[in-house]
Order: structure tokens, then C-alpha cells, then sequence
């Protein structure tokens, strides 16, 4: 009898712990999704990192930008309650397609290379790849998110390599970032213009060219006025924090000096930067 209690005793407490579970610390949605009815977030990371995202039965592409993943667990009673994985999977790509998405690729049958789906989404002037997958057994207990924005990593460039590039005879691409189809500097790309300023303080003497370049998107001529605008913007954020204007001149390229292919994304973004020489 005792053991039988005991027993019971054990079992009672597991459903507790299970109705308790709470998001594991520091985790969240991400601001595109709610999660599926009764299910916690067990784990999360995000990063700059390369994912693999299945496009085909048997084809895989890899994407590079920050990824947000999060492995989300079930907390309710387990038998008929249990989603199965088209639950799951329609309940993301609702949300998707209602943001305007699209899917590219599911399977939800358990075949050897995936099982999930891979769907692609426009949203905050970027592109978005989002994964759902490792569903686990079908009805579902656990499954995985995966969101990356398409991106190139932040630039990490400090003033004395710059200066040492600039010696050597070479140029030094930037990847600052503006607003869409202006010459506003992003706050994201602050430290750029912080290390600029710092090399040309360190280094009295030096004078340099700043050179605007785009993507192909739009028109050739308002490619050429954007290029010319985003190296004077430059210019001008470096004026207010003390270098003199006739240290500085400036020239616009438009889009007629790629450094990669213009007929993708990532390609584009590479693209859509200032390059600083010295004269």
C-alpha cells in the first residue's frame, strides 16, 4: 500500500511540474509568431550563423544572417490533445502567408532528410527565412523554430587596420547601413563612422576619398544621386564629430561598380556600400 502511494505521490507530482513549466530564462516568441496552444519554450539562442534550409526532397541551400532558434515543448495532457504535425506546420504557415510569405518546401511524412517546412517572408525592409522542424514523433511533443534574417554580420573594423589598409595602397569597404533608398545613416553602423573618426584624428595628416556605391535596384541615374548623397551623408557625420570637410572629398558610382551579383540578395548587399581610399 505504501508503495502504491508512493506511486501515486510521484505521478501527481510529475503532472504539477508539467503544469508549472515556464518559458527557460531569457527566452521569448519571436515578435512574428505565437507559439501552438500549451507548449513552453524549453530552449533558445540567437547569433550570426549559417543555416541549412531545405528547399526540394533532396536539395538543401544555406543562408547567412542572425538566427533566432527556439525548441518549444509540450505542457498539457498527453493523448488526444496532442497537435499532430500538420497542426504545427498550418499554424505557422497561416501566420506567414497573412504577412504576406510564401511557402517553399514541407514534409511532414518523416523522411530521411527533413521533416518540416521552410517558408520565406518580407517584413522590416529585410528577408527572412524560417524553418520548422525536428517535430519529433507525430502527434507532436516538441518542435523547433528556426528565423534568420538575411544579413551579412556586423562589420567589425577598428581604426588601426583601417589606416594600415589605407597605407598599403588599398581601399576599405564599408557596409554602413542607410535607410531605404535615403542617405540616413542607421544607428546600427555608428561605430563605423566612430572608428573613421578615430583613424583620421590619430592620423593628422591623412586625407581620403569616400566613394558611394549601390545595387542595381531602381534606376541608373537616382542609383548615381543615391551613391553621391550617401558619401556626402558620410562626409557630413564625420564634420560633426571634428574632422575637417577639407580633409574629406567625396564621388558617387551609382551602380556601375559591383563587387558581386546583383541577381541576388546577398549579392546586392555587398553591393550597397562606401569604400574610403587615401589621396
Amino acid at each position: 500500500m505504501r508503495k502504491l502511494v508512493l506511486l501515486l505521490i510521484l505521478f501527481l507530482s510529475g503532472i504539477i511540474a508539467r503544469a508549472q513549466a515556464t518559458d527557460s530564462e531569457g527566452c521569448k516568441d519571436h515578435p512574428f509568431f505565437n507559439r501552438y496552444p500549451k507548449f513552453y519554450i524549453q530552449d533558445c539562442s540567437e547569433n550570426y550563423d549559417e543555416v541549412e534550409f531545405w528547399i526540394s526532397d533532396d536539395k538543401a541551400i544555406k543562408k547567412e544572417g542572425t538566427v533566432t532558434r527556439i525548441l518549444y515543448t509540450y505542457d498539457g495532457p498527453y493523448g488526444p490533445n496532442l497537435p499532430s504535425r500538420l497542426q504545427i506546420i498550418k499554424n505557422y504557415e497561416n501566420a506567414i502567408l497573412s504577412k504576406g510569405g510564401k511557402k517553399i518546401y514541407s514534409d511532414i511524412s518523416g523522411g530521411k532528410n527533413f521533416t518540416g517546412a521552410t517558408f520565406t517572408l518580407k517584413a522590416d525592409g529585410k528577408e527572412y527565412w524560417v524553418s520548422i522542424h525536428d517535430l519529433g514523433n507525430n502527434p507532436v511533443d516538441y518542435y523547433k523554430i528556426t528565423i534568420l534574417a538575411l544579413e551579412e554580420m556586423e562589420q567589425v573594423i577598428e581604426a588601426n587596420r583601417m589606416f594600415e589598409q589605407l597605407e598599403a595602397g588599398t581601399s576599405v569597404a564599408l557596409h554602413i547601413n542607410f535607410e531605404t533608398g535615403k542617405s540616413t545613416i542607421m544607428p546600427d553602423s555608428q561605430h563605423i563612422i566612430d572608428e573613421l573618426a578615430k583613424m583620421l584624428k590619430e592620423n593628422s595628416t591623412l586625407t581620403i576619398l569616400i566613394e558611394g556605391h549601390t545595387d542595381n535596384v531602381g534606376s541608373a541615374a537616382s542609383n548615381q544621386q543615391l551613391s553621391e548623397q550617401r558619401a556626402e551623408s558620410v562626409k557630413k557625420a564625420l564634420v560633426q564629430k571634428g574632422i575637417s570637410a577639407h580633409r574629406m572629398a567625396t564621388i558617387g558610382f551609382g551602380q556601375s561598380r559591383p563587387v558581386a551579383d546583383n541577381g541576388t540578395d546577398e549579392g546586392r548587399a555587398k553591393n550597397r556600400r562606401v569604400e574610403i581610399r587615401k589621396i
